[in-house]
């Protein structure tokens, strides 16, 4: 079987591919940017410009390499006119041509286009071999004109905003401008000169390949500088190789029915490619919503949180001072009240500044100072501080601890209200009868604090939800009706900056439980 691999075939499919997939791949991460719809339409224009360069230098028959010639011509003149657009455009977000002057231009290329087609500028192909000769008309001239003076222009634009400009913006451009003359001194050298004057046009056919240093150049500078999601821009480098992976197959292919085939797969993979491409950067937009809608939302809980927290405190205070008759002895029959009313309070007071911690732990706005305290006193002060609650409940609150030094570099208020103390608490909480055993001990060069208790165990189920945001099990709140579920994704994350470990164990409902801080010795 004889293959009909063209090796000017090969580089023109690959500049048809990569045009594609990078013009695409640009103009769906911000389909409302100028720059990138200019992109995209000089990429699309690009593609057909190269097929019918390409076919126009291998055709046999003189009428029809007279309509290819043409049609080379009607897209050059669109391709002029939108290498212009870009230039002029780039690198700015918002249309910056008037509408009067771009349809101006537009009209004015739509015009000359189609006298391309007519015989006013390419009257016959009076021969094909060796080298295709032409018989011009003068309307050669206004075309020439036309797409010279888009192409100097635009080149005159860029180079008026590479000295004008600089830092980021020069760097921009600097690699269009690069990309851009490379492009055209192959165009110039391998597309016109070559032919007309040295009957030469085996170069003739690989006008997309030349293509491709612009193309490439424009786009590394808006997907480098302009910061679109660089997943987009990989996603569309795969969808490249595999574009090129199949023309491979059709270059290789023996029949003309594999040709073809091998065509329609190339075609699906473009398309797919162009697809998927459309549906990552939809998904990229909604994560990016998402993570904004977010942030107002957490600072909207910080704002209201902060508001409820300071009448909370003055509430509290006033509750207080009538406890305590600072402002006049309090009737028999009211005293409970004001006693529960201010518990409740408190605890407020406490469900508010958590959620507030949980929101600056989570943000990274949480300062620690960290110096060398005794671990030790720290733990016995939680265990103090708990004994009323342990011994209302008739719960066996103990506490031991190791010989030695326990010197833990770290903040100790941080440590001691938020890991100490909540492990103790929540301990206190989920024993309904029982004891609680707090110990301090070291093992293998580390400090642990463990609060053993004879409570209402964790399901493996719950063991899922322990330590993270606003995380409850099954029935906690049937047990503990005052959870917030941060206390112990509060824990952890101030034992993590302390470069320790948490930890949970229980042999499941009705077992009880221990809870672990481990820390590094000082």
């Amino acid at each position: 079987m004889q293959s009909i691999l063209n090796l000017d075939l090969l580089w023109v499919g690959l500049a048809v591919a990569g045009a594609g997939t990078l013009g695409f791949s640009i103009y769906f991460p911000d389909t409302k940017s100028a720059t990138s719809r200019m992109f995209l339409l000089f990429t699309s224009i690009s593609i057909f410009w190269s097929i019918s360069n390409f076919a126009s230098a291998r055709v046999v028959d003189p009428r029809l390499a007279l309509w290819l010639i043409r049609a080379v011509l009607f897209f050059a003149s669109w391709h002029a006119f939108s290498f212009f657009l870009l230039a002029y455009q780039f690198p700015d977000r918002a249309m910056r041509l008037s509408k009067t002057l771009f349809l101006g231009l537009l009209s004015w290329t739509a015009a000359i286009s189609l006298v391309v087609l007519t015989p006013v500028v390419y009257e016959a192909v009076t021969a094909i071999s060796p080298v295709i000769e032409t018989k011009t008309g003068p309307g050669i001239i206004l075309f020439g004109l036309t797409v010279f003076g888009f192409i100097g222009t635009g080149i005159w634009v860029l180079a008026r905003k590479y000295f004008d400009t600089e830092g980021e913006a020069h760097r921009q451009i600097e690699f269009v401008l690069t990309g851009m003359s490379t492009t055209f001194f192959f165009l110039i050298i391998f597309d016109f000169i070559f032919p007309a004057f040295l009957n030469n046009p085996t170069f003739v056919p690989f006008g997309g390949l030349f293509l491709l240093p612009f193309i490439f150049g424009t786009a590394h500078a808006i997907l480098h500088y302009r910061l679109f999601n660089p997943r987009v821009a990989w996603f569309g480098l795969l969808t490249f190789m595999l574009a090129t992976a199949t023309f491979f197959d059709i270059l290789l292919s023996a029949t003309v029915w594999l040709v073809l085939y091998r065509v329609a797969e190339l075609v699906l993979v473009l398309v797919a490619g162009i697809w998927l491409i459309r549906s990552m950067v939809r998904e990229f937009e909604l994560e990016e919503e998402l993570k904004e809608i977010n942030k107002r939302q957490e600072g909207l809980i910080h704002f209201v949180g902060h508001e409820v927290k300071g009448f909370l405190t003055k509430a509290a205070g006033v509750f207080s001072m009538l406890d305590e008759g600072d402002l006049g002895p309090l009737p028999e029959n009211m005293k409970p009240f004001i006693d529960r009313a201010l518990e409740d309070t408190r605890h407020g007071v406490t469900s508010v500044s958590d959620i507030l911690k949980a929101s600056n732990l989570k943000k990274g706005t949480v300062n620690y100072t960290k110096v060398p305290f005794d671990l030790k006193a720290a733990a016995k002060e939680s265990v103090d501080r708990a004994k009323q609650n342990a011994e209302q409940k008739g719960l066996r609150l103990s506490f031991t601890a190791d010989e030695g030094d326990f010197t833990l570099s770290g903040d100790r208020g941080e440590v001691l209200d938020h890991v100490l103390r909540n492990l103790v608490d929540n301990a206190i909480n989920y024993t309904p009868s029982g004891s609680i055993d707090v110990s301090l001990t070291h093992k293998d060069g580390r400090l642990v604090f463990a609060v053993k208790d004879t409570g209402v165990g964790i399901t493996d189920e719950d063991k899922k939800y322990l330590f993270t945001e606003g995380g409850h099990g099954k029935d906690s709140q049937k047990i503990n009706v005052n959870s917030t579920g941060y206390g112990l994704f509060i824990a952890k994350q101030v034992t993590e900056a302390h470069g320790g470990t948490v930890a949970a164990s229980s042999e499941g409902p009705g077992t009880g439980s221990m809870f672990t801080a481990s820390f590094p010795e000082a």
